[in-house]
This record gives C-alpha cells, sequence and structure tokens, in this order.
C-alpha cells in the first residue's frame, strides 16, 4: 500500500535501482569453518589375531557452526587490485559516494533526487525490502516525489490515474541517461561498502550482491497489468482493489504504480546491469 501523499516511494525505490549500481568491488570471502571430529581412542596392546575384534571407525560430530551459504553471484576478485586508494569507513562514505554520482549523473540530479546522508546504508536497506511485502518509506535514499497521487472516479469506482505517472517521468528520465557500464565499475568499486552494511543488518553469513541479484530478479517478474488499476483506500493509504495485486512484492507494486512506459525503461536497465554484476569478465 502507499499514502496518497507520498506514492513516489514507488519510484524512488526504482530509483534504488538505478542507484543500486553505486557500488563497488572487491571479492568478500565468507568464513571458513572446520568440522569437529571425535578424537581417536588412545592405542592398547595388539591382541592375537584370532582375538581382535573389528572395530568401527569413529564417526565425526556433526558441526556446531552453521555452514556459510555458497556465493552465487561474486563480485570479481581482480576488481580489487585495480584500485589503490583505500574506501572510506562505511560512516564516513557519503562525500565519496556524492562525489562519484555528481560525475556518472550530473550535480543537478544528483541533488534533486538523492537522500546525501547514510547512502549505502538506504540502498542496502531498500534492496533487500524489494522482494518483501514492503519497503521501509523513511530510510529510502531517495526524495519523495511532489504532489500527491492523481486518482480518475467514476461510477463510484476509483482507478490510478494515467495522468500519476507522468509524476515519474522527471526521474525516470535521469535514468535512462545512466551508462550502466560505469555504474557496474563505481558498484564493484564501493562493494566491500556494501557487503559490510548488508551484514550489519543481521546477515554476517550472506553476501550481498547476491540480494541485490534476488531483488532485481523479483522485479522483473512483476506481471503485465491492464489499466486502468482499480483502487480502494480503506484507511489512510491507497491499496490495489485486487488483493492478487495487493499482494505481489513491494518492488513489483512500485514498478506498476509507475506506469508501463515508466516501467519498461527501468527494466531495460535492471536487465543490462544485472548481467554486469553477474558476469565474470573475460
Amino acid at each position: 500500500m502507499w499514502n496518497k501523499t507520498d506514492p513516489e516511494e514507488s519510484f524512488r525505490n526504482k530509483v534504488i535501482w538505478g542507484a543500486a549500481g553505486i557500488v563497488a568491488a572487491a571479492l568478500i570471502g565468507v568464513g571458513v569453518y572446520y568440522h569437529m571430529r571425535k578424537p581417536a581412542p588412545a592405542p592398547t596392546a595388539a591382541a592375537p589375531p584370532s582375538q581382535v575384534a573389528a572395530q568401527p571407525a569413529p564417526t565425526p560430530l556433526p558441526s556446531s557452526t552453521p555452514q556459510a551459504p555458497a556465493i552465487q553471484h561474486p563480485i570479481p576478485a581482480q576488481t580489487a587490485t585495480t584500485h589503490t586508494a583505500p574506501l572510506p569507513p562505511l560512516n564516513h562514505s557519503d562525500a565519496m559516494l556524492v562525489a562519484a554520482l555528481n560525475r556518472l549523473i550530473g550535480h543537478p540530479a544528483v541533488a534533486r533526487f538523492l537522500v546525501p546522508k547514510n547512502v549505502i546504508r538506504r540502498i542496502v536497506v531498500t534492496v533487500d525490502n524489494l522482494p518483501r511485502a514492503r519497503v521501509s518509506a523513511h530510510l529510502r535514499p531517495i526524495k519523495p516525489t511532489a504532489g500527491q497521487t492523481i486518482v480518475d472516479r467514476q461510477g463510484g469506482i476509483t482507478t490510478l490515474s494515467s495522468r500519476n505517472f507522468a509524476r515519474y517521468t522527471p526521474f525516470v528520465a535521469v535514468v535512462s541517461r545512466i551508462n550502466v557500464k560505469a555504474l557496474a565499475r563505481l558498484y564493484f568499486r564501493l562493494y566491500p561498502l556494501f557487503q559490510q552494511a548488508y551484514e550489519s543488518l543481521g546477515y554476517p553469513h550472506k553476501y550481498f550482491n547476491d540480494r541485490l541479484v534476488q531483488a532485481i530478479d523479483s522485479v522483473l517478474a512483476t506481471p503485465t497489468v491492464s489499466t486502468p488499476i482499480e483502487l480502494v483506500r480503506p484507511h489512510v493509504f491507497w491499496q490495489f482493489a485486487n488483493p492478487q495485486l495487493e499482494a505481489l512484492p513491494a518492488g513489483q507494486k512500485l514498478l506498476i504504480r509507475m506506469g508501463p512506459r515508466n516501467a519498461a525503461v527501468i527494466e531495460a536497465k535492471l536487465r543490462q546491469f544485472r548481467a554486469l554484476i553477474t558476469k565474470m569478465p573475460k
């Protein structure tokens, strides 16, 4: 669901996808786990062959340490050696990231759309939430879109107006101009900070790039919806009247609310970005 005074959540978090490529490279190693085995019994005096009973081999005890899941989409390890300048601490990374985004998409666009504080943490939280039921509005990295949700009413039925889609056009225009390869290089460069932010959410043995790919795949699986889309507002928030649509993951609902044309631009950029962050360089 979304607030009638803040429907831009849809777009802003889509932005995250455009901005999700503001990260960087270095393969974060996974912890090494050792299996504890039962100690072998002390040797005893040998008995005559006829009196020796066959003894079963000691059974290894199960490990008490959980195994880290296998990394499915590792960041290329080679990128860690291509940058000699050290990264700033996560809590002091905003200036570096904002400067890089200014070079990538231009200062006016960054100043207009980006929340410049705790950017990496905000992106990581949003990426993690996109395949879930809701996205945290107060932790989004994109500023609210001006205006309110525009709806049409006819015969007691309220639908999402096609005029509402235009509210997202300025941001989508910025996304359409993003150089995805440059975005991926920045993602690789800053990747250790994104991994650190992801682990701090309570995922010490999981890999952020895998979660990013899962989130992208979830958004790309958004079903095609015929318009107009009927809405209801049982309380303060607008909801899809169709319970199947309302039950979709947050990222899919965000894409639907942007309108077909805007969604097509976002999907194309996501496919390009996904291809770059899941392929080892030759």
